[in-house]
């Protein structure tokens, strides 16, 4: 499965438009893991932490757009956008990962 952001395949022709895919995943970032960045951060260097879930979360996200592009008998998924967001509010510190793109067949 080719995923891109652009809105066309580069030497490939797309002979179908498939539809709209989506794909969401949500983050909890617990306490220990707030403390952890908070000292981090004072510190210096990365919070891997949530690299690590940011990176599980998109892969989520992306896997669930690929099995409903395969569904509809697509090979790409084209015009690919991801977003994050941090929900907050009664929701603490979850944060939403949302991505959504055309399902197209190519030659």
């Amino acid at each position: 499965m080719i995923l891109t952001s652009s809105s066309t395949l580069e030497n490939k022709k797309i002979i179908d438009y498939r539809g709209l895919v989506t794909g969401e995943s949500l983050i909890g970032a617990n306490i220990y893991k707030d403390l952890f960045s908070g000292v981090r951060d004072v510190v210096g260097g990365r919070t891997s932490r949530y690299e690590e879930e940011l990176q599980k979360a998109r892969d989520i996200t992306l896997n669930s757009m690929i099995e409903k592009a395969e569904q509809m008998g697509a090979n790409a998924i084209v015009g690919l956008k991801i977003s994050y967001d941090n929900l907050g509010g009664t929701m603490g510190n979850t944060i939403l990962v949302t991505a959504y793109g055309t399902a197209v067949k190519y030659e």
